[in-house]
Order: C-alpha cells, then sequence, then structure tokens
C-alpha cells in the first residue's frame, strides 16, 4: 500500500502535545464528514474493504507477531483469545465494512414533524456526535469496526489500542487511510493513536475541547478508570455476567445446544454465560447432559447444593419438595460425572471470561428473574422455553441491555444484530444500550420550520 510514513512511537516524546494535535485534526475532519454525502461514505468504506482482503496475508502476520510478543510477556488465556485474528477475522472485519456501506445513512434523517398553533413545524433531525475516542485492548477488529461505523454516522475518531496488538492495528489503519484518500475525506477523519505511552489515555480523555464521547472496550480495571477519570461522557460497560435460564417448559435439545454454545463457542467475550440457571423440575434431566458436554470440553463447573446433589448422581424430587420424583438422565457408563466445586456468593458476581461456569437450581422464573437482577451485569440474558407466558414475561422483567429467548447469548453482536458492527456494548440507559452502532453514534438536534412566525 502506498500509505504515508507513520510517525514512530520513538519520535512521540510529548505526549500531550501530541494528543493534542490528533484532537485538532480529529475537530476539523469532524466537520467535513458531517457534511460528507452518503456516496462518498459508501466509496470510503467499500475501498477500505477491499484493502483488508487484498493485505489479509499481511494483517495476519503482523497479528502473529502481536500474539509472539503477548505470549512472551506472559499475557493470559482470555487477552491472548481476543487479541488472535484468523483468517475468517479478516473476512469479517471487510464483510462488516460492507455491510455497513449498505446499511441506510442516519445522518440528515429528519421526522416526527407536527404543526404547533403559531403555525411554525417542529421535529428532530438526527446528527452526527462530533469526534469520538476508543480506547480498546486486544481485539485488532475494533479498529476496522470502530473506524467504519464513525465514518458512516459521521463522526470523526481517536483509536488508542492496546500496545499487544499495535502492529495489526497499524496495519488495519493504512487499509482505512487507503478508503479515505480514494473517497476523497481526510484522512485524520480516523486516527490510530502511534504511542504506547499509558500517559495518552489520561489526556485523551480528558480532551472535551476535541473529543464528544469516550468508548472503553477492554477489562473491568481500564472501564473502571475510564469512568472514573473521564471528563467526557461515556459509553460502556463494565461486566458481561451473562445467564441462560432452562425453565421447566424448554425443550431439551435446544436447551443442551444453547447452553453449549453460550459457553463453549468462545470463552473470552463479554457476551459468553457465565451462570447457568436450571429450573428444579427439569434439572435432572438435563444437567447430566450438560455435565458430560462441558466435561468432554474442559469446562470446571461450580454449582449450589442442588447441582452437586444431581451431578454426584442423587435424584432430585420436584420444586416443591412432594409428588413423583424425576429420574435422572443416564450418564455414559465410561465417564465417571463430572466433579462440581461448591459455588460461593462471589462465583454468582463473577465474569471468569474463562473455562469455568457456576450453575445454580431455581424453583422457576421468579427466583430466574430475581436472580438474573441481583447479581447480574444488565448485558445479556436468555430464557429457553417454549411456554408463551414465561418467555414474554422474561422479556418484560429482566432489565438487561439484550434479553433472548431460546437463543445463545453469544448472538449479543452488532453484527450479528445487522449493524454491520458495533462500536461497543453499553449497559447505561442514557443514549445508547445494548450493541452500539450506527443510530447509537448520532444523537437528536430540534429543528424549527416556519414562514415568517414571530411569537406574541
Amino acid at each position: 500500500m502506498n500509505a504515508p510514513a507513520e510517525r514512530t512511537v520513538t519520535d512521540i516524546t510529548d505526549v500531550a502535545a501530541y494528543m493534542q494535535g490528533l484532537g485538532r485534526a480529529a475537530r476539523e475532519a469532524s466537520r467535513a464528514l458531517a457534511r460528507a454525502d452518503t456516496n462518498a461514505k459508501n466509496r470510503a468504506l467499500t475501498v477500505m474493504a477491499a484493502a483488508i482482503r487484498r493485505e489479509a496475508a499481511a494483517l495476519l502476520g503482523a497479528n502473529a507477531d502481536d500474539v509472539a510478543a503477548a505470549q512472551a510477556a506472559g499475557l493470559d488465556a482470555a487477552m491472548i483469545d481476543r487479541l488472535t485474528l484468523t483468517a475468517k477475522g479478516v473476512e469479517n472485519m471487510a464483510a462488516g465494512l460492507e455491510q455497513i456501506a449498505a446499511l441506510a445513512d442516519p445522518v440528515g434523517e429528519m421526522g416526527g414533524f407536527a404543526y404547533r398553533p403559531s403555525g411554525i413545524q417542529v421535529g428532530r433531525m438526527r446528527v452526527p456526535l462530533g469526534v469520538i475516542g476508543i480506547i480498546y485492548e486486544a481485539r485488532p477488529n475494533v479498529t476496522a469496526d470502530a473506524a467504519g461505523l464513525c465514518l458512516k454516522s459521521g463522526n470523526a475518531c481517536i483509536l488508542r489500542g492496546g500496545s499487544e496488538a499495535i502492529r495489526a492495528n497499524r496495519a488495519i489503519a493504512a487499509c482505512v487511510r487507503e478508503g479515505l484518500r480514494e473517497a476523497g475525506l481526510p484522512e485524520s477523519a480516523v486516527q490510530v493513536v502511534e504511542t504506547t505511552d499509558r500517559a495518552a489515555v489520561g489526556e485523551l480523555i480528558t480532551m472535551k475541547q476535541y473529543v464528544d464521547v469516550i468508548v472503553p472496550r477492554g477489562g473491568k480495571s481500564l472501564v473502571e478508570r475510564i469512568d472514573r477519570e473521564a471528563r467526557i461522557p461515556v459509553i460502556k460497560h463494565l461486566d458481561g455476567i451473562c445467564h441462560v435460564y432452562i425453565d421447566e417448559g424448554a425443550d431439551i435439545d435446544k436447551a443442551v445446544r444453547i447452553a453449549d454454545n453460550a459457553k463453549t463457542q468462545r470463552l473470552g467475550t463479554c457476551n459468553t454465560m457465565e451462570t447457568l440457571l436450571v429450573h428444579a423440575a427439569i434439572a435432572p434431566i438435563v444437567l447430566p447432559l450438560l455435565g458430560e458436554v462441558y466435561a468432554d470440553k474442559g469446562i470446571e463447573l461450580r454449582g449450589c447444593e442442588r447441582t452437586r446433589a444431581i451431578l454426584g448422581g442423587a435424584v432430585m424430587a420436584g420444586p416443591t419438595g412432594g409428588g413423583t420424583s424425576l429420574q435422572m438422565a443416564p450418564q455414559s457408563a465410561a465417564k465417571a460425572p463430572p466433579a462440581v466445586l461448591p459455588a460461593t456468593e462471589e462465583d454468582w458476581r463473577t465474569e471468569y471470561l474463562a473455562a469455568i461456569l457456576s450453575i445454580r437450581v431455581v424453583d422457576g422464573v421468579d427466583m430466574a428473574i430475581e436472580h438474573i437482577n441481583t447479581y447480574g451485569s444488565q448485558h445479556t440474558d436468555s430464557i429457553v422455553t417454549e411456554d408463551y407466558g414465561r418467555a414474554r414475561r422474561f422479556l418484560r422483567e429482566v432489565d438487561s441491555a439484550s434479553v433472548m429467548v431460546n437463543a445463545s447469548t453469544r448472538f449479543a453482536d452488532g453484527f450479528e444484530y445487522g449493524l454491520g458492527a458495533e462500536i461497543g456494548i453499553s449497559t447505561d440507559k442514557l443514549h445508547a444500550r445494548g450493541p452500539v452502532g450506527l443510530e447509537g453514534l448520532t444523537t437528536l438536534k430540534w429543528i424549527v420550520l416556519g414562514d415568517g412566525q414571530v411569537r406574541g
């Protein structure tokens, strides 16, 4: 690629001056983007996607160097997982940019017009936020996703990726700049912070004269720091303590597939299930089946006493303690029942991001909802049931950004929701909630259409 020469980390000796320069350039670029037409933005996105596909081998090579350095530095398995790019991941970045290009442009949408007694028309127009600062660890795909979403929504962005992904982020940023150049848009519309000095974060989150919104994507300690120190509004979530509740009205095959996928499809993501809740009436049937699945996949289980009794081979009575006992599903003769450690109060409040799952047997949907609203992080929670009434109750009463029926929590993702990608997931209730796509990166202003009216 014929990208301009980049500044190296060693060139940056005055971090504050460097970040102020990025901020000024971003503010200027944001004004150009706010008036850019849809065709230019879509052209930039499609060129970016083509460049990422063309440079796939180079991107994977840069990422391999990042991963090797991270392993040598002793970073944990969850961080390595988030850092690692695959050929499918590179294709998903390109496809995500194309999907963003295919979405309707929200900028300039007007609606809600109503005539007032004075004769004026009052409505609202959707406009960009301005300049968005994104601070993220690992996950080099965020560089492409954030660039595409900010561009289409008319925002300039300053991207500060973690030092562990610096090589891949630079390679992706070169593809992004190519798209901006080809479309005649300012390259400073998307800027990747070149220094790995942590002081850059402190500058970025306090430059309120240049930056309008901060989006942190990373571990809890990072998000807590940003939330505590930022002088700019923050779109964030702290934890992804996600639940699947298997109701007594669940289809067993669906329940096993969903509870397996929600935990084991990928361990280190914020939409991975961390606690499984199972109705007492169905637990003796479904838990032994899931126990074998989790044992095969190396998942450590931590359970309540009823969970441990079932997976230890006991026969459990129904939820009322009376009536006919339900026999456990037979386990494979070749396998011993999986060992289940006792769950503590802290387990219910923990986002493991690892091969660990906590399990609790509950007496019904009321107890499941109470558990989720007490211990959850308002991220993503799912019920498995064929009972329409309990499904509706779960959707209405679980206070989370994404609530699902008969689906894996792993679907809580901007790409899967048809947003093209996501800039992050918000568990806040103001402005944006859940996966944040194009609409979440815009705001509304009031507009008034008159014909010479004056107020009497």
